[in-house]
């Protein structure tokens, strides 16, 4: 892959140019022609172009780099759209077409364009004046863009006779920027509460993201002195909300010009504490950016938030009597573009608008049989968020969901709503959100004091209520659709990771790192070996990574999750006890110990608040069978929404498969290898006044033996039998016939057998195993060490690359004649011929896989061997091995295709005293 990054300027355009471009094709959103494919009064700021090889990890590639460039340029909002189009254009190119892709992308002013070109003009599409029905989304063909056409504002396609172009555009959303209002006066009994001593936190964040001021009040919040902070960036402290596809993230957030919002601050306890912020971006004299954020509790958020806050006595007409929309009204203007901060805006309005302690909105699921806790006010809402309760029936349901209700105190009726338990609240008026008549959530207004609401403020919060659903309905329905692209997007990464690799410890590091922290907290995996076998926490992370041990220590101390098959999530709460358990008992041991804390008494409380939330278990099902679980949890009193949890599931699946995989091949490749070494023979023999070196490399990833094979044995005193063969092929079914070949060489030969005979009964063997049976060419031979230094050798070269004698003055000749050979024919009538090895004399054998190396159309070849040879006088047998083959690895840059072995002899000759 090719890239450039050109920021700033106008760069030329890179297509060709000339007169040879043909007609260009262009759609809008909804398939209407354009009058140009791009707005030339726009101005290109930046551009980034990378080139990508015809092959499939490319659309991978190529996806990282769209969506490195536009978070580089702060584009996080259309990130994901833009990611899965060029996977699909990329994809057509690289798969489909078979050629390279060049992928452009152009910021300017107005938006994102992004091109991708192929080399395969041909594949044309017609051109259309009227919109195209393109065929069902199911279809492989046209995929790419019918996506362009649903998701892009501007699209088209270009062809030259050298290329086809397919490009599309994003604009980029409007971001508000805030407002100034001011509230009318209030009694001092309707003012907000606020602890005695309300603390603003001042840090100010330099264009790095790095903490440059730290006031006084941030380090009672937080617990962290200036010195401490001073110099990180603000992401190591902020717990910034991790949802895929939606919101926007922190880093974004601290480059708008002015921002609200609620996220959390780890403090030095560990714990996170919920606050409201307000960011203000500003700049020095000097022209240097930076950014303020202002920070309070949540409960607190009164003293920051900008909105106005209605009063109950507003109308829905202006001063200047003019109509006003109700919603906006309620709402406020601007109306928040978010969901969260639209449900936000709406609890904090209604509070206010019946006098309220506290507020609450719940949203249903799709059969509308639960409500998911979605925003409150004057609640704990980190602990309620995404809880679910059922509407209907069951212990703890909601009460009176889909009608209006009102409770003058709960003590009378308690658990009629689940969320208020254990807050204090006593009255409580609830009403239905619906669209066109079905229950899309739940509204309401709850009050510490028993009696404070009526029907009348039931219906005033029913006419609230029926003016956001559909504002509601359809910021939700847009988030869904965010997730989903988001989530998509995640999938297609997850599943081109975990298909990236066989080994089972990197797809176990692999599925927890993709959980945490874009799914959850802390993740731990359990394996299961077999079906006898219990679950062993095979695997443990958490997204701080200090509370690794400690988590892994809690979680060992208790039973692992029983291995359901059932699919989906379910909630498991041993985790959760154990962490409180131990804090307690670290609590009360801590204080009989009057002189000091124990040193891991911080680290029991900080774990227990990181597994104080809610754990689910997945389970990982491969091929009918239970292979372990994946676990998955929150921090304290926390919930996990049913979105993520869904995708959860859909990982677990591709992650089981992948596992499972793992597994198969690491149990194959140690049965395989395990056979292998038994082929192998075992330690050579000492053979007294001669010396003996061997080299041996089979083909194939994973193999240790293959068709080639080598032997050297005593037969009797005194005399020793060598082979060194080579079998047609490689792999499993040469090396079965190689087996056979040594065991059988070695025990004819201690039956007395000569060298032909040996292999004329070798060679029957071989023809029995009918249709399995290989041919194979040897090189057998039966060594005698003399008593003045030399060496007596008889052998029998049937079919094999002819074994080399060099001599001490440097010349290298064949030491046998070529014989047939062995598992073709029935009938053989070979013969030995007896060879004396003089002192210093070296005699080479090896098999075709070193002659016929081969770099293109030059091959080594017996020429080639015989001159390496010849420079390997005066060497031990075991330098001359290594020459060769040093001298073959050499001879081509490309793995070997081939089973390769060598074996040299050498005498040395009687030491002299």
């Amino acid at each position: 892959m090719t890239t450039g990054l050109h920021p700033g300027g106008s760069p030329q355009d890179p297509r060709p140019t000339g007169n040879h471009a043909l007609p260009r094709q262009e759609r809008g959103g909804h398939g209407a022609p354009h009058a140009d494919n791009r707005t030339r009064s726009s101005v290109i700021t930046a551009r980034a172009a990378a080139s990508f090889e015809p092959v499939g990890r490319s659309v991978a590639i190529a996806r990282s780099f769209v969506r490195d460039t536009l978070q580089g340029w702060g584009f996080a909002d259309i990130v994901d759209d833009a990611v899965v189009l060029t996977s699909e254009l990329v994809t057509n190119a690289v798969v489909h077409a078979g050629t390279s892709a060049d992928v452009l992308c152009l910021r300017s002013d107005d938006g994102v364009r992004i091109e991708v070109a192929d080399r395969y003009p041909e594949r044309e599409i017609p051109l259309q004046g009227t919109a195209v029905n393109m065929g069902s989304p199911d279809n492989e063909g046209g995929r790419g863009l019918q996506l362009c056409a649903a998701l892009a504002s501007r699209w088209g396609v270009e062809y030259t006779p050298t290329q086809k172009q397919v490009w599309f555009q994003l604009e980029l959303p409007e971001r508000a920027v805030g407002t100034r209002t001011a509230g009318p006066a209030l009694p001092a009994d309707l003012l907000p509460l606020a602890d005695g001593r309300v603390r603003v936190a001042v840090v100010q964040i330099d264009r790095t993201g790095a903490i440059n001021a730290w006031n006084e009040d941030a380090e009672e919040l937080f617990g962290y002195a200036a010195e401490l902070v001073i110099g990180k960036p603000l992401t190591d402290l902020a717990a910034w909300p991790h949802t895929p596809g939606t919101s926007t993230g922190i880093v974004e957030a601290l480059q708008l010009s002015r921002w609200e919002g609620t996220y959390g601050i780890r403090g030095a306890s560990g714990r996170v504490i919920p606050v409201y912020a307000s960011h203000l971006r500003v700049r020095d004299t000097g022209g240097e950016p930076s950014t303020v954020c202002l920070l309070v509790r949540d409960h607190e958020r009164a003293v920051l938030q900008t909105p106005l806050r209605v009063s109950a006595t507003d109308t829905t007409t202006s001063s200047e009597g003019h109509a006003s929309d109700p919603f906006e009204v309620f709402i406020g203007s601007p109306a928040p573009d978010d969901l969260d901060g639209l449900l936000q805006r709406t609890v904090e309005r209604a509070r206010d608008m019946l006098d309220g302690d506290s507020a609450f909105l719940l949203l249903a699921t799709d059969d509308e049989t639960e409500l998911e806790v979605r925003a409150s006010t004057g609640l704990p809402s980190a602990r309620q968020r995404f809880a679910r309760v059922p509407v209907e029936a069951g212990p703890g349901r909601y009460g009176s969901a889909r009608m209006p209700a009102v409770h003058e105190d709960l003590t009378v009726v308690p658990g009629a709503v689940p969320l208020l338990n254990g807050t204090g609240m006593r009255s409580v008026v609830t009403v239905p959100l619906k669209v066109e008549g079905r229950l899309t959530g739940s509204l309401g207004v709850a009050a510490e004091g028993p009696g404070r609401y009526s029907n009348e403020e039931a219906l005033r919060l029913q006419f609230a209520a029926d003016r956001i659903a559909l504002a509601v309905e359809s910021a939700r329905l847009g988030e869904l659709e965010r997730l989903r692209r988001g989530s998509l997007s995640f999938l297609v990464e997850a599943s081109d990771l975990l298909a990236g690799t066989l080994d089972r410890d990197q797809t176990l590091a692999l599925m927890a790192q993709m959980t945490v922290p874009t799914l959850a907290t802390w993740c731990a995996v359990y394996t299961i070996a077999d079906q006898a076998s219990d679950p062993y926490l095979s695997y443990v992370l958490h997204e701080d990574e200090e509370r690794i041990d400690g988590l892994k220590a809690l979680l060992s101390t208790i039973s692992p999750p029983d291995p359901v098959p059932t699919p989906g999530a379910r909630v498991w709460a041993a985790p959760a006890a154990a962490a409180h358990e131990a804090a307690l008992r670290t609590s009360m041991r801590s204080l009989g110990e009057r002189a000091k804390l124990s040193s891991g008494i911080g680290t029991t409380l900080a774990t227990a608040a990181a597994v104080g939330g809610e754990t689910v278990v997945l389970p990982l099902v491969a091929r009918n069978r239970v292979i372990g679980m994946l676990t998955l949890g929150k921090p304290s009193d926390e919930h996990f929404r049913q979105e993520i949890l869904e995708l959860a599931e859909d990982l677990s699946r591709r992650a089981a498969l992948a596992l499972d995989n793992a597994r198969l091949y690491s149990e194959r490749m140690a049965i395989s290898q395990s056979l292998q070494r038994s082929l192998l023979p075992p330690e050579l023999p000492h053979i007294e006044g001669v010396e003996v070196e061997v080299i041996y490399r089979a083909a194939g990833e994973g193999n240790e033996v293959g068709g080639d094979f080598y032997d050297l044995f005593p037969i009797r005193d005194g005399a020793y039998g060598f082979a060194i063969g080579d079998v047609c092929g490689t792999g499993p079914e040469a090396a079965a016939v190689t087996g056979l070949a040594r065991h059988a060489l070695r025990l004819l030969a201690r039956e007395g057998f000569t060298g032909p005979a040996v292999l004329e009964r070798l060679n029957s063997a071989i023809l029995d195993e009918g249709a399995r049976s290989r041919f194979l060419t040897l090189l057998y031979g039966e060594l005698w060490p003399q008593e003045d230094g030399s060496a007596l050798l008889k052998v029998v070269c049937a079919g094999h690359p002819l074994p080399l004698r060099l001599r001490q003055d440097g010349t290298v000749e064949p030491a046998a004649d070529p014989q047939p050979l062995l598992g073709v024919m029935d009938d053989l009538e070979l013969y030995e011929q007896t060879i004396t090895l003089d002192p210093g004399d070296v005699l080479l054998c090896v098999t075709d896989g070193v002659t016929e190396r081969r770099e293109g159309t030059r091959m080594l070849g017996d020429d080639g061997l015989t001159d390496v040879l010849t420079t390997c006088t005066g060497l031990t047998a075991g330098a001359v091995a290594a020459r060769i083959m040093r001298a073959v690895e050499r001879f081509a840059s490309d793995a070997p295709s081939d089973d390769m072995a060598i074996l040299a002899m050498r005498v040395p000759g009687l030491q002299k005293d």
